[in-house]
């Protein structure tokens, strides 16, 4: 608790037990304990009205409070105005509590922003501050500090604590040749880092500015409060106004009756639960989205994600991995599983190839010296060499086609890509390689059907054979395939077509070749993984850890969140609407007209902070 709420609760104390106290008394004293309760309680607001005055910004509520306090003073209903003001800085005290809860969230993603560096220059390490450390220099993160910069390990083994970007608890492992990413936590090893990014470019930084500028997109619900408070307050005092004026001028009936029926009416109206409830449920559902490495960068995107109709996804890096693995080796007659393997793996030995990388972690053994010479690449076709003297070629159909031979089976059947080998001129089988799909894909599908998405539609620039595959194995029905990014941003539009009054079109894909496609969605995810610049920067929703589950996640965050912020405006005004028309016409006192106030505020307020834990 702040020394703002302590000193807050104690002015509320003394107040109270002054209230209390005057009950007691008679005369003069009676009215004195009133008045400094009431001093003690409210100068704060009758400042702030004063203040806002002078500004110009007449219309709020501590201009409501104090008129309506101050009259009732005027008539000589002290308690009254003691226990209107005394309600409301109750009121205020949740609220200021309820904003601190819903900021911790994002208080503790912002404490991810390093301090300092630890620089090695010249055979010594030197302090300096992130933004002071240059690209390709060598900075030094001991077990327990945030890694300042992103760059790569180039001397040290660690685990990488990634809690604070994804809300993963599992560490991540570092060795010589990792990327470390900052923001991140060093666990166990001490790291030297060469930086690849100047601090303004740093993956902290760019989530940094994200979190700080989500408040400004509003979602429609928030507009409609704010242009509905700057209307509703001056109309409500008009209204006060002829209510204490009219009727006695009218009827004859006594100025005071009618007087505190508009300082009733005054405290009723006034849109304090509104005007921070709504922004209070936003607030607190992207707070608690951002705790599970979800994020969002403002309530106008949660609020359309709320009301997901059709969701296309991207294949290659959003339900996979993106990373090419050997799927099944099909040896010929004659030749081991485990010997095709490891001669297609030997001969691709020197090849930077992805293709030739998934055959060398396949076989899990480095090359020893000699076992290969001869190495020729073959633009468009493979690889020859000499594996132990034998002469194999490993590529595709056009190399055994060059060799005169005729391979059987096709990548085209399994959904992969067939890497065919020969050797001494003879063929000895296939294997396949195929992208992996991410252990949470199916789960994520399966929760978006259950969560009332009505259409998923997987959008790929690979292969027919291959996105079916894929398709077939994630349950998804629909699929369009050999698609270029304009393409893709062809069928997004029909699509969109296609979506029912309120619906909405989301997109999620890897952000970095899915940028004109997440522009053109009216929500745009993407997986942005922990080093995703791109992501970040094209998507509106970015899922940090690259989990398709985040995506029914999200979907579930942001409908609970405008359930919770509908619940509040139908609730103010409803209550509101109730008790300034019992109060017009003489049947609500200032009691009700507390409760309708500050009652509703805090009520609403306890609603808004369940937006944390949606």
């Amino acid at each position: 608790m702040s020394k703002n709420h302590k000193r807050q609760i104690a002015r509320i104390l003394l107040s109270g037990s002054l209230l209390i106290a005057g009950f007691f008394f008679s005369g003069g004293w009676k009215i004195s304990l009133y008045l400094v309760a009431y001093a003690i309680i409210g100068y704060d607001v009758l400042y702030s009205a004063g203040r806002n005055i002078f500004r110009g910004q007449v219309f709020d509520e501590n201009f409501l409070m104090s008129l309506a306090t101050i009259g009732a003073l005027a008539t000589g209903e002290y308690p009254e105005a003691v226990f209107v003001m005394l309600f409301y800085q109750v009121g205020s005290l949740f609220e200021s509590y309820a904003v601190g809860k819903s900021r911790a969230s994002i208080a503790e993603l912002m404490d991810i922003r390093p301090e300092v560096a630890h620089v090695l220059r010249e055979g010594r390490q030197i302090d300096v501050s992130p933004n002071e450390v240059a690209i390709g220099d060598v900075i030094t993160v001991a077990p327990g500090e945030r890694v300042p910069l992103d760059g790569v390990v180039v001397n040290g083994e660690s685990a990488l604590d990634t809690s604070a970007l994804t809300g993963e608890s599992l560490p991540r492992s570092l060795r010589p040749g990792s990327e470390a990413l900052s923001g991140c936590i060093n666990q166990t090893g001490l790291l030297e880092i060469r930086v690849t990014k100047s601090f303004g470019d740093s993956i902290v930084s760019k989530i940094l500015d994200l979190v700080e500028n989500a408040a400004s997109k509003k979602a429609k619900a928030e507009n409609f409060i704010t242009r509905f408070a700057r209307y509703y307050t001056p109309c409500v005092v008009i209204g006060a106004l002829l209510l204490a004026i009219l009727p006695p001028l009218l009827t004859g009936a006594p100025f005071v009756t009618w007087l505190h029926r508009a300082l009733v009416f005054l405290v009723i109206s006034c849109p304090c639960a509104l005007v921070i409830s709504v922004p209070l449920g936003f607030f607190g559902g992207i707070g608690g989205a951002s705790r599970r490495g979800i994020l969002i960068k403002g309530s106008n995107y949660m609020e359309a994600l709320a009301r997901a109709e059709i969701v296309a996804l991207d294949k290659t890096g959003t339900l996979t991995r993106g990373v090419f693995a050997v799927q099944a080796c099909l040896p010929a007659p004659g030749v081991a599983e485990d010997e095709l393997l490891a001669m297609a793996a030997l001969a691709e030995s020197y090849s930077s190839h992805p293709i030739a990388l998934s055959l060398r972690n396949a076989y899990g053994r480095e090359s020893e010296p000699g076992r290969v010479a001869q190495v020729q690449e073959i633009a468009g076709q493979g690889v020859k060499a000499l594996v132990d003297g034998r002469a194999v070629a490993v590529g595709n159909a056009k190399l055994m086609a060059a060799q005169g031979l005729a391979p059987a089976g096709a990548a085209e059947e399994a959904g992969g890509t067939s890497v065919y080998v020969a050797i001494e001129g003879r063929y000895a089988g296939h294997i396949l390689i195929a992208d992996e799909i991410k252990a949470d894909a199916v789960e994520a599908l399966a929760a978006l059907r259950k969560a009332g998405v009505r259409r998923t539609v997987l959008l790929t620039g690979d292969a027919p054979a291959a996105a079916g595959h894929v398709a077939g194995q994630l349950g998804v029905s629909e699929f369009h395939a050999g698609l270029l990014p304009q393409d893709k941003v062809e069928w997004v539009e029909k699509l969109h077509d296609q979506l029912g009054k309120g619906g909405r079109l989301v997109f999620v894909g890897d952000g970095i070749n899915d940028a004109p496609v997440l522009a053109q969605a009216d929500v745009g995810v993407a997986m942005g993984g922990l080093g995703s610049d791109a992501a970040i920067e094209a998507a509106d929703i970015v899922i940090m850890d690259d989990k398709p589950s985040k995506i029914p996640l999200a979907i579930r965050i942001a409908r609970s969140t405008l359930r919770i912020v509908k619940q509040n405006i139908v609730f103010a005004l409803g209550i509101k609407a109730l008790v300034l028309v019992l109060g017009a016409l003489g049947y609500a006192s200032m009691w009700a007209a507390v409760f309708a106030d500050v009652g509703v505020s805090v009520i609403a307020i306890l609603n808004s902070m369940r937006a944390l834990k949606a």
